[in-house]
């Protein structure tokens, strides 16, 4: 019988903690057979346990050889290509059943679908942001498909053609401003990136001398995807199913943009003149080493290099110390329930806000008047 080399097994072993992200679904099928309370369990599976694991594993300092082949990464890339049949079929499942199911309340189905939003939030859309970064048609087709699911397929245009580019300025909609809470921050990047996402997409086209609904634009995948998405739930489940497809499309939205708000909140790029920022590097994305928690979200937390290497694999992704990047003080799980009390997260961050900015820019002392767009802007927008 032939045996398996010791660095394959070895890397197997180092891969299989990114795959507890899969214990969701058992998760949630159970909590559909069982119904009433237990369909807290999905939540308190992805915000709880993980929450705990960070307390006990501790933060992980160790970066991976930025060498290694893409044949090395194979056992990580595998769990974010098998994630959208997984829950897909996770999802249609429900649509299904869920609506027919007589031990189910009305509270207990409402409170089942938070659970799937919870599993297509927290672990889809970014397993989505993943592939939508990586070269691979076939990837990115993959990470269409899973913000189609959530109604929120614009977040490709939006992510990749203006938050990459004006993080930290006054064009990007998602840097969360100083002091901003995330209750205020919702509405505003709601109705914001839409409008940045088509702008940016009919910018591109413009370019190539074709109109904004050219047949190249990506808003007819982007609207077919989701139309498709609507009448499969329809199908499956009478309006009721289309009903609670469409909320844990909302919880799943809700927990993006919580992530988005923590992510890189009152951080600002420095003004050079004449419409330029300087360049985006570590500094200028809030930092998170916590094992457990980059376990579930495939190292997001380490969003310090992503934006600084956006075209890594997750693997790779590299952690930086204080001196480097601003540190998070607990996980994104743990960081995302205080986004949503503002007195707590303004009392946990604003004076990390201040302490970062004596850090890397000391000579700008008048940051009320900087945050308030008093150095010049061409676009005339109010800076972050």
């Amino acid at each position: 019988m032939a045996t398996i080399p010791s660095a394959e097994v070895q890397r197997l072993q180092n891969a299989l903690p990114f795959w507890l992200s899969l214990g969701m679904i058992p998760v949630a099928i159970a909590c559909a057979l069982v119904g009433g309370w237990s369909v807290l369990a999905l939540p308190l599976y992805a915000w709880g346990m993980f929450s705990l694991l960070d307390l006990v594993t501790g933060e992980n300092p160790d970066n991976a050889d930025l060498d290694t082949p893409e044949t090395g990464l194979k056992y990580y890339r595998l769990v974010t290509l098998i994630w959208f049949p997984a829950q897909f079929t996770l999802l249609c499942w429900l649509l299904w059943y869920a609506p027919q199911a007589e031990h189910l309340s009305l509270a207990a189905k409402i409170g089942l679908f938070f659970g799937m939003g919870v599993v297509s939030g927290t672990i889809g859309i970014n397993y989505a942001h993943e592939l939508m970064h990586q070269k691979p048609a076939w990837e990115r087709a993959l990470g269409d498909l899973l913000l189609a699911s959530v109604l929120y397929s614009h977040f490709r245009s939006e992510h990749l053609r203006v938050h990459h580019l004006y993080v930290g300025t006054p064009r990007d909609p998602v840097t969360a401003r100083y002091n901003e809470g995330f209750h205020r921050f919702l509405p505003r990047v709601l109705i914001e990136c839409r409008k940045s996402a088509w702008k940016a997409e009919a910018a591109m086209l413009a370019r190539k001398g074709l109109k904004p609904l050219d047949k190249s634009s990506p808003y007819w995948r982007y609207w077919g995807l989701q139309a498709a998405m609507l009448l499969l739930a329809l199908a499956l489940g009478g309006w009721v199913g289309l009903a609670l497809f469409i909320w844990q499309a909302v919880v799943a939205i809700w927990q993006l943009e919580l992530v988005n708000y923590i992510e890189h909140y009152g951080l600002t790029r420095r003004y050079l003149g004449e419409g330029r920022y300087e360049h985006v590097l570590p500094r200028h994305s809030w930092n998170a080493s916590h094992r457990a928690s980059n376990w579930l979200l495939i190292n997001l937390q380490r969003h310090s290099d992503h934006h600084y290497k956006p075209d890594r694999r997750f693997p790779l992704l590299q952690t930086y110390a204080a001196e480097d990047a601003p540190q998070l003080p607990y996980g994104y799980p743990v960081m995302t329930m205080a986004a949503m009390i503002p007195p707590l997260w303004k009392r946990l961050m604003n004076r990390r806000v201040k302490a970062w900015r004596v850090q890397y820019y000391p000579d700008i002392t008048d940051w009320h008047g900087y945050n308030k767009g008093l150095h010049p802007d061409p676009k005339g927008a109010p800076a972050v």
